[in-house]
């Protein structure tokens, strides 16, 4: 049986990616076989490079052109495309030609604290300046809008009044490494 092709899409440091190729380096279900990432500086792309996964970089018209990232991904046959701290906004046209094949990682429990502009360490300082009492991951479909795609799977952690944005930033980053990868070989056995 033919392994199941992982497609990664990265903005930043890349540790997510990171660990969801080390998760299946060894996996007789899945491998990654392309990170792309939406800049040459991306520290994530020599991540990738570190682990033997080929790279390719694009600028944002690139990503939305009908002749532009779109015919790399077809040719690279995805059967799960996954956005690891991917922070634009996703063209209408890919989700159209990977419907259901698409999803993405959010560090807060969605639907609250989603949407433009909240990621990374925004989105855990509006945690601790709205005293939640709990925050987390959600797993979810990509549509056309930010953080609004069908919850795949959500995971808590508590917030502790001594918490920072920092601590918040750990406990969530656990949270991502421990189940992302799982998450993603769940979804991907259901399709065999």
């Amino acid at each position: 049986m033919d392994k199941k092709r992982i497609v990664i899409f990265a903005s930043g440091n890349g540790t997510n990616a990171e660990n969801i190729i080390k998760y299946f380096q060894d996996s007789e279900l899945a491998e990654v076989v392309l990170v792309l990432a939406n800049s040459e500086n991306a520290k994530v792309l020599e991540r990738a490079k570190n682990l033997n996964v080929s790279t390719t970089t694009f600028t944002k018209a690139e990503l939305f052109l009908p002749d532009g990232i779109i015919k790399k991904l077809i040719s690279a046959q995805p059967d799960l495309i996954v956005l690891a701290g991917f922070l634009l906004k996703f063209p209408q046209n890919i989700i159209t030609e990977f419907p259901h094949k698409i999803i993405n990682i959010h560090p807060a429990l969605l639907p609250k604290y989603g949407g433009k502009g909240m990621y990374g360490q925004k989105v855990h300082e509006t945690v601790i300046a709205n005293k939640e009492l709990e925050t987390g991951i959600t797993i979810h479909y990509v549509n056309e809008n930010y953080d609004e795609g069908a919850i795949i799977f959500q995971k808590t952690v508590p917030v502790l009044t001594s918490d920072t944005a920092e601590s918040v930033a750990k406990k969530v980053h656990s949270l991502e490494y421990e189940w992302f990868p799982k998450v993603i070989e769940g979804l991907l056995k259901k399709e065999q």
